[in-house]
Order: structure tokens, then C-alpha cells, then sequence
């Protein structure tokens, strides 16, 4: 059941299915351009991930496991593979000799810029089609 509507339409199956043909064009652009970066998808989703972490406090391999939505013994791995590539720092909490937080280096740095900036102008191509997918979803 959905929020105050008992069955759906035609209509309705349409738009998501159109809605989640777009996020798999998204998905597999994303991948593909990190993958001409040198990346696998997942390595760019946690570069991201640090870069863009909003919290007041830095990024812990913890944190990136509940934001990239993966068991933390998984998030580990993929900061170790980070770091042997010269891609993120860890940094030990002063305070709790325990906990890292992660950096990024210059050289994600500049990989990072690279791919937002492409992922940036693939976004405001779809944003149209995007937009008018919610809107229908919203007005169904």
C-alpha cells in the first residue's frame, strides 16, 4: 500500500520504471567514469564519501561504512586498498589512539575534482527528466 493510495495505475508503474531506468543510466555512467579514471566504482563512492562528509567531526572508517551502507570490516578493506594507492590518510584521533579518521590525498584530490566535475554536468543533463519523473511520483 502506498501513502493514502490503495492501488497503482498503469501511469504509476511507468514513471518508476522511467525513474529507475535514469538511476541505472546514472549508476553505470558514474561507474564508467571512474573506471577511466583508474577506479572502481566503489573506491570513487568512498572518496566521495569522505570529501563531501558534512559531521563535525572527520570521517572514521565506521562512518564511511554506515554512508557507503556496507559492514564495517568491508569499509576497512576499502580504506586499506585506498591508502596502498596513495589515495586516503589515516590520521589517529589524539585522544583515542583506537580511532583513524580518514584524509584524502592530492592526488584523490585531484581525482575527485575531475569526476564531480563530469558527474556535475551529466546531472544538470538529466535534472530535467529527473524533476518531471518526481513531480508525477509526487502528484500520483
Amino acid at each position: 500500500m502506498t501513502r493514502g493510495k490503495k492501488t497503482l495505475n498503469a501511469a504509476d508503474y511507468q514513471t518508476l520504471a522511467a525513474l529507475r531506468f535514469a538511476l541505472r543510466n546514472f549508476s553505470e555512467f558514474s561507474a564508467s567514469a571512474a573506471q577511466e579514471e583508474g577506479l572502481p566504482s566503489q573506491q570513487h563512492q568512498a572518496l566521495l564519501a569522505i570529501k563531501g562528509h558534512p559531521g563535525p567531526e572527520p570521517m572514521t572508517i565506521g562512518l564511511l561504512a554506515a554512508r557507503l551502507l556496507i559492514p564495517p570490516h568491508t569499509a576497512t578493506e576499502l580504506v586499506n586498498r585506498l591508502a596502498k594507492n596513495d589515495l586516503v590518510d589515516r590520521k589517529v584521533d589524539p585522544v583515542d589512539k583506537r580511532r583513524q579518521y580518514l584524509e584524502l590525498t592530492d592526488k584523490s584530490q585531484g581525482i575527485l575534482l575531475r569526476l564531480s566535475a563530469t558527474h556535475m554536468t551529466e546531472i544538470k543533463e538529466m535534472a530535467p527528466d529527473l524533476i518531471l519523473l518526481l513531480q508525477q511520483l509526487q502528484d500520483s
